[in-house]
């Protein structure tokens, strides 16, 4: 069991938090960030499945494979370091020889992460100064935490948070993240930028392992337009200050610390499908009675990435056609004459269809329910056990208004 705490980053034992701004590309706001464990750590990381990789990600993934101890990550925001070539990567080198030696750690301690526009290079003085600047500032308190998820937010509307503690052998531990991305979300691996810090002592190849499984129903499970970013990346750090008996893949102590962690970044997915870009609507798609674990991942997620269904949603219009319609070209086989379809929120809840036909609804409760700002769909297949849900958002005028001069 678990116990859902006010926090973030900051939360486990041992780690530090820092923000500034550096004037990346950002005016007026913070844009710099940085996570610092004060003992070295046990990482995992997933990241992006585009074949085209932002520095960061390829630096990253070479360092929480092969590192047997990391210390910090240094993320900016405004500018990818994607599409950058070998300069790109001589930045990530950089920023983590200017990080170890204020910190005085080894360089290969050091992880990067970037978020913003493709194809520009980072100024590095301008980095290197914003790191000058953090160092000092370090600090575990729960501030610090929160304005480090704020500082690294692109066109996020708000920070994106959440810490749970669990008992080990008779310790407290804790697990904090913090996430941003509100668009070019789609993964296939992780999220736009994630972070997770843990004081459980925990091996890598069982943390690698609850990382990977948790990644596959959280992250994996949301979608705002359809698009995988360059720079995707879910780092997990563990430096094992709560003392507890280290937790091995195969003992008891494992399926604590995974439901936590599960918790946590299901929080985290669901807080950024929420936030997308220009949404007015949190769609989530609960997919039950399927065949099989995968197809109801993939009917899931059909519906949620359904523009169709999504601009249906923002209109408030019980359009339920789409949804069938989803589900059908998702390349699941199933009886669309078994399926039944329900709309929920906290307007209450109505069935829209009964094994494939439309049921005698009021459009008028439709629409009240489609009018709340979290809608449930419920498709129930009738055609196995399985369960699945997505999570998504509605499809606005303002999505295209923010995307048409991102670079601007």
């Amino acid at each position: 069991m678990f116990q859902v705490i006010d926090g973030g980053v900051t939360s486990a034992k041992g780690f530090k938090a820092a923000n500034t701004a550096a004037g990346i590309k950002y005016t007026g706001r913070d844009d710099m960030a940085m996570i610092v464990s004060d003992s070295p750590c046990r990482s995992a990381g997933t990241y992006t499945k585009n074949v085209v990789k932002a520095a960061p990600v390829q630096f990253d993934r070479m360092r929480t494979d092969n590192t047997a101890d990391i210390h910090a990550i240094v993320v900016n925001a405004g500018i990818a370091n994607a599409c950058t070539g070998m300069e790109g990567l001589k930045c990530c080198r950089l920023t983590a020889d200017k990080a170890a030696e204020l910190l005085d750690v080894r360089t290969d301690s050091i992880l990067v992460a970037s978020t913003g526009v493709i194809g520009m290079q980072l100024p590095m003085e301008k980095l290197e100064a914003g790191i000058d600047a953090m160092v000092p500032k370090l600090s575990s308190d729960r501030e610090a935490g929160h304005a480090a998820a704020k500082a690294i937010m692109t066109t996020d509307t708000r920070p994106k948070e959440c810490a749970v503690t669990f008992e080990i052998d008779g310790k407290t531990c804790t697990i904090g993240g913090m996430t941003k991305g509100a668009g070019m979300i789609h993964p296939n691996m992780g999220t736009m930028l994630c972070f997770i810090t843990t004081d459980c002592e925990i091996e890598k190849w069982a943390l690698l392992e609850a990382l990977k499984t948790s990644v596959k129903d959280s992250f994996n499970m949301i979608s705002v337009d359809g698009d995988t970013s360059t720079n995707d990346t879910c780092i997990i750090l563990s430096n094992g200050q709560a003392k507890n008996k280290i937790v091995t893949k195969d003992s008891e102590e494992y399926g604590i610390f995974l439901e936590a962690l599960q918790y946590l970044t299901k929080s985290l997915a669901r807080q950024m499908a929420a936030d997308g870009e220009g949404a007015s609507h949190l769609l989530e798609v609960h997919v039950k009675n399927a065949s099989s674990d995968e197809n109801a991942r993939i009917l899931a997620k059909s519906v949620i990435t359904s523009n169709l269904t999504k601009a249906a949603i923002y209109g408030r219009d019980a359009n339920w056609g789409r949804i069938l319609c989803a589900l059908g070209y998702s390349g699941v086989n199933f009886d669309p004459e078994r399926v039944d379809l329900y709309f929920e929120s906290v307007n209450g809840k109505l069935k829209i269809i009964e094994n494939g036909v439309a049921t005698d609804y009021s459009e008028e409760k439709a629409t009240q329910i489609l009018s709340a700002e979290e809608v449930i769909c419920t498709c129930d297949m009738k055609d196995g056990s399985a369960d699945a849900t997505a999570w998504g958002c509605d499809l606005t005028y303002d999505y295209v208004k923010i995307n048409a001069d991102y670079r601007s």
